[in-house]
């Protein structure tokens, strides 16, 4: 009697390229679609601002636990299934964001909105990484983009729903709406499984693996350091008038999207390994330029410098854990995207220590030196 042989993987092509385009766009959305609502929950709740940044960590907690567990489950139970149980569980906690008013019910919702956050972001990486390597061509770049893209449309979106006058409950009913269809469209064309390769369901990052992951807390650290720290300097250091001091966040947003967008084309064209080296020198400069020069222009100039620096490493990071053979990418994907989110939620602690003992310019300096290093690391990553 012959023994059933399970049938193989479906070979992933453009269908399943762009539904994992939809799968960034949609993890784009969700996170950006939190940011115009935390006024309003500090409001309600009646917070101040020490108590809403420790209230603000359930959401990174929530998202660091989630990351391993998903890849686990993309593992057991394919991509599509992990997919859609992280998207729904953005869904069910946006509404509860835009109402509950007490402190224990607004950390329990940014829990389970992080945890559905997590469990995206890590699973759409696993799927894209399989996705890339199947076919044969640079795309990781352009995936990345398309969460930037989404990040852009979801922030300004809702603001322009808030701004009309709508409520955050109807805000979010709108975003709800969309992400649901984008869900509808994509879910079929998500993959079945989650891996290509066998392993256990969770391991300790080692090798190159651990290396490429302390790679992407650092390009993170940076991208943290821009997005929580770039307005206080420039008020407290420059200063530029509070109204216009998120035009440092802008410039670094505006040419992260841009060098993602285009970032498969560049990468194709000067090699993975120029793009770490380049990038990390070209953020490097930035950071120093912002930090040192005393003109508040020259500053937008070094975070835009930043954003395009940073803007295609991780993805380049990501394709080159897909071609390692040290950890199964199941675990590897999760491995280096919780690194990368630590780096996000450590960089506005360190900086803050950092700064306390010393100064702001500082703090962006060492930070500066660590891109360095980023740089280097493209000399000896296989990539």
């Amino acid at each position: 009697m012959t023994a059933l042989i399970p049938p193989a993987p479906v070979l992933p092509g453009r269908l399943e390229q762009m539904s994992t385009r939809i799968a960034f766009f949609i993890a784009g959305i969700g996170i950006a679609a939190w940011a115009p609502l935390v006024p309003y929950a500090k409001a309600r709740a009646g917070l101040d601002e020490g108590t809403l940044g420790v209230l603000l960590l359930s959401l990174g907690v929530g998202s660091i636990l989630a990351m391993p567990i998903a890849g686990a489950l993309a593992s057991r139970f394919g991509c599509r299934r992990v997919l859609s149980g992280g998207t729904l569980l953005i869904c069910l906690a946006l509404p509860l964001l835009a109402t509950v008013s007490t402190v224990p019910l607004l950390i329990a919702s940014l829990f389970l909105f992080g945890a559905g956050l997590g469990t995206v972001d890590s699973t759409v990486n696993l799927q894209a990484v399989i996705v890339e390597r199947a076919s044969g061509k640079t795309m990781m770049s352009g995936f990345h983009g398309l969460f930037s893209l989404g990040g852009i449309v979801g922030a300004a979106g809702v603001s322009a729903l808030l701004g009309l006058g709508m409520s955050p409950l109807g805000a979010m009913a709108v975003v709800i709406v969309f992400v649901l269809v984008s869900l509808f469209k994509a879910a079929p064309h998500w993959l079945p499984y989650g891996s290509d390769s066998s392993g256990p369901a969770f391991a300790m990052p080692h090798g190159v693996v651990l290396f490429i992951g302390c790679l992407c807390f650092i390009v993170f650290l940076a991208e943290g350091a821009v997005l929580d720290w770039s307005a206080v300097f420039l008020t407290a250091e420059r200063h530029v008038d509070s109204a216009y001091a998120g035009l440092g966040y802008a410039a670094f947003a505006l040419t992260m999207t841009a060098g993602r967008l285009t970032g498969d084309a560049i990468v194709h064209k000067v090699g993975a390994k120029r793009v770490i080296v380049l990038g990390g020198l070209t953020a490097a400069a930035g950071l120093l330029l912002a930090t040192l020069a005393p003109a508040w222009q020259a500053a937008l100039i070094g975070y835009a410098l930043v954003g395009a620096g940073c803007s295609n490493i991780v993805p380049v990071l990501y394709t080159a854990v897909g071609k390692q053979k040290v950890m199964p990418e199941n675990i590897a994907v999760p491995a280096i995207t919780t690194l990368g989110y630590a780096g996000i939620l450590a960089g506005p602690a360190v900086i803050g220590f950092i700064a306390h003992g010393s100064s702001l310019s500082v703090a962006f300096g060492l930070i500066a030196l660590l891109l360095l290093a980023v740089a280097a690391s493209g000399k000896v990553l296989k990539v």
